[in-house]
């Protein structure tokens, strides 16, 4: 069996996973417990200072992929509305971390969804079918939102978790298996190193900050999120796929 076609077994399996663990498991709550963060610091007024302005890295690094998308020619939306999607994370997040609470939870998660589904469609374009990847950036961007409107209506995270997470494992088993038409791929690896990074200083949000005393770990978590993205961004405009050129 080739790579490829085990790559599309193995997608296909944990699509189907994802859709029984829907179907299946019990409703997943949103924990208040996941609204307490380490950083609590007012500084020059601004509550939880640190976990607020270290999204500015988000605006910056969105703003500079927008304006960036200028130099891809032909189809650019998929690469517009994943930087679109991060700029909107720097806003959302740090209206957030304001005042850490579920309702305003949503609006971190609404921009973040934005980001995933667009970044998506991108691997897929890139790596299996270009017009497959466009194709699939509406529905997938659908998707997303609704998920998070699924969260709200019934307190329930099964389809977000979905959303984050499948793309996620997905894009793993495309980077292993399928060929991509670009000449590097390094951009994408410094996003998963970095995004596996993110979630252990998540993880470690209070024995982060009790170690550099300076910065909690889910501040790094923005930091180091954003240099991810920012390695990937360098990889869309420093080298142009195949399907950023053709019409």
């Amino acid at each position: 069996m080739n790579k490829k076609r085990l790559g599309f077994i193995l997608l296909a399996a944990l699509l189907l996973i994802s859709l029984l663990g829907i179907v299946w498991l019990q409703p997943i709550n949103q924990q208040e417990s996941y609204h307490q963060f380490c950083d609590s610091q007012t500084i020059w007024s601004i509550p939880n200072f640190w976990n607020v302005i270290s999204n500015i890295p988000f605006l910056m690094v969105g703003i500079w992929g927008l304006l960036n998308t200028r130099k891809l020619k032909g189809k650019r939306r998929q690469y517009q509305l994943f930087f679109m999607g991060v700029t909107l994370v720097a806003l959302g997040s740090g209206y957030y971390h304001l005042n850490p609470n579920s309702q305003t939870l949503v609006w971190d998660r609404l921009p973040m969804t934005i980001a995933f589904m667009s970044l998506f469609s991108i691997v897929i374009s890139e790596f299996i079918n270009a017009k497959m990847g466009r194709q699939l950036l509406y529905p997938l961007l659908l998707t997303g939102l609704l998920s998070v409107a699924y969260w709200m209506a019934f307190d329930d995270l099964k389809v977000y978790a979905v959303v984050q997470f499948y793309p996620l494992l997905a894009m793993l088993v495309i980077l292993l298996l399928f060929t991509s038409k670009r000449d590097s791929i390094k951009g994408y690896w410094m996003l998963v190193i970095a995004y596996v990074l993110a979630k252990l200083f998540e993880h470690y949000d209070f024995q982060i900050q009790q170690l550099i005393y300076f910065w909690s770990g889910h501040t790094l978590k923005h930091l180091v999120i954003a240099v991810g993205i920012l390695g990937l961004g360098k990889s869309f405009f420093i080298e142009p796929s195949i399907i950023s050129v053709k019409k």
